[in-house]
């Protein structure tokens, strides 16, 4: 896999030295069992896989390149370019301005920006309005592009099966900037309407059956849906994709279903059920199979707590802490400084979305068994962080130097 040139102020020497070991002794990724940092009275097992993905490293790569290569001029970009907080505060402090904010609000005109700029399309993509503006002002958007390729490979996939007359399905957070991205990129080739969720996609079936009433569709599914989108004929035949970084199993649960309610509704079978709905398995993220998958392996695991760390408006962290909280007390957390002291830590309740400070959040247990993870747009070197806050308090039996070169051997 090709390799990135990230800043080192996001490298660890310890999970470093951790994945590595764990992928010297499992290239085929089947284990997915935590690894173990033992310093005696405080463990913490670290999920098999974490952190920075191939399109996060991607996109870091290319902005910090992007600053180098262009001295002088004024660098924008068009919004968050990942959904890290710490990332994007080294690019605001390395000139870089930010033309909207992660909900599409403008911040910088368009007009104020020239053909002599250099915009930087972040990695959730953007939307094909978005980007035949920036190409009008001069902007050549292809040259600072850092989409990431499996949010490519989702448009690709929307555009091979609306060439076979299929309509597109997206399961994703509407509001969300790479599924404003995939509707534009989906939307142009082919009728389309994004889901939240199973609840919307139960109800969106009701549609395709003639259960309800086709004029509450447009209510009910008011802004999710594609110009002249005609619910009687563009739900016969379908395809499901993904907003990459939703829950894998969440997807396929929605494709599962909509693929048996056709089944029934046209009363067809596995041979002929392509003439109705068209196979989608393959949009799947790579990263988020992996690091779900390793949250489910981790969460085997006996501990106390979780602490998940990573950008509070990160969509694929939110779903690992929805993981995690299913089974024991977990804490979404954006670096270490939100942990206050042994007994005190704030952190994020994404459900009603608002920051809450737990007390006697480390239990006076010997030793006391943390589980530990990130997502996908946290540098290692916040875990790290965490690691180091959190062996503070105690009277450890090893450092993590000494930790690290257990790994190293």
């Amino acid at each position: 896999m090709k390799q990135f040139n990230v800043p080192a102020i996001y490298r660890s020497n310890l999970i470093a030295a951790v994945k590595n070991s764990r992928k010297a002794k499992d290239k085929m990724k089947k284990d997915f069992s935590p690894t173990l940092l033992d310093f005696g009275p405080i463990q913490i097992f670290l999920s098999r896989h974490f952190g920075l993905c191939f399109g996060v490293e991607n996109a870091i790569d290319i902005a910090f390149r992007t600053i180098d290569e262009n001295p002088g001029k004024r660098i924008f970009l068009l919004s968050e370019m990942i959904h890290n907080p710490q990332v994007n505060e080294d690019l605001k402090h390395r000139g870089i301005q930010f033309i909207q904010d992660t909900n599409g609000k403008q911040i910088i005109p368009f007009e104020s920006i020239t053909s002599d700029d250099v915009v930087i399309i972040p990695a959730f993509g953007t939307t094909l309005a978005i980007e035949k503006i920036l190409k009008d002002i001069g902007i050549k958007t292809e040259q600072y592009n850092t989409t990431c390729p499996f949010v490519e490979k989702v448009w690709n996939r929307s555009e091979q099966i609306a060439q076979k007359q299929y309509s597109v399905i997206i399961h994703g957070k509407p509001t969300h900037e790479e599924t404003r991205a995939t509707f534009s990129h989906a939307a142009f080739n082919t009728p389309t309407i994004v889901v939240n969720d199973m609840k919307e996609t139960i109800l969106l079936g009701k549609y395709i059956t003639g259960e309800k009433n086709e004029s509450d569709f447009y209510i009910e599914f008011s802004g999710r849906y594609s110009d002249g989108f005609d619910v009687k004929k563009d739900l016969q035949r379908f395809g499901v994709v993904n907003q990459t970084t939703m829950l894998a199993s969440d997807t396929q649960a929605i494709a599962d279903y909509l693929k048996v309610l056709i089944l029934n509704h046209y009363q067809l079978n596995e041979q002929t059920i392509s003439e109705r709905f068209a196979e989608t398995r393959d949009t799947l993220c790579y990263a988020t199979n992996d690091n779900q998958s390793a949250v489910y392996g981790l969460l085997n695991q006996v501990a106390d707590l979780a602490i998940v760390v990573g950008g509070y408006n990160s969509s694929n962290t939110s779903h690992l802490v929805e993981l995690c909280e299913e089974k024991l007390p977990t804490y979404f957390i954006d670096g270490e400084h939100r942990i206050m002291s042994q007994s005190s830590i704030e952190h994020y309740n994404f459900h009603k979305k608002e920051n809450t400070t737990s007390t006697n959040f480390l239990t006076n247990k010997n030793p006391i068994k943390i589980l530990l993870t990130s997502g996908a747009s946290c540098p290692d070197t916040m875990v790290e962080n965490v690691i180091t806050k959190l062996i503070s308090f105690y009277s450890i039996n090893k450092t993590i130097e000494e930790i690290k070169n257990e790994f190293e051997v």
